[in-house]
């Protein structure tokens, strides 16, 4: 897989860290880290990137909803993130999502089947 522009949307820092320095490993750029929906929504319309990785529970707003609100836009891929899956596979059965913790190999995983939920 070529190189992504990836924007990550998570509230927590330490996570954010990790998840950046992973997808850094892999080969992919993170272009911008959101904490909040409404900064999630600014991000992705200032730096366009190639999919999003999404928590799905913030402090202030919703992974989910800023999900919703940054695909009136146009399909964009994405990961869900989440110690919950249950409220996002409730709202969006066909999102990829991963459980926290989780593995190197399932973040590949997911990334690949969100690439393959657009094209399809």
């Amino acid at each position: 897989m070529k190189p992504l522009r990836i924007l990550l949307v998570e509230d927590d820092a330490l996570i954010a860290m990790v998840l950046g320095e992973l997808l850094t490993a892999m080969g992919h750029e993170v272009c911008d880290t959101a904490s909040t929906q409404a900064g999630a929504v600014a991000s992705a319309s200032h730096h366009r990137p190639d999919m999003m990785i999404v928590d799905g529970g913030l402090r202030q707003g919703s992974g989910i909803g800023a999900v919703d609100e940054i695909l009136l836009s146009g399909p964009l891929p994405y990961v869900f993130v989440s110690g919950d899956t249950g409220q996002i596979k409730a709202r969006r059965p066909e999102a990829a999502v991963l459980r926290k913790p989780f593995r190197l190999a399932d973040l590949s995983g997911a990334i690949n089947t969100a690439f393959a939920g657009v094209a399809a």
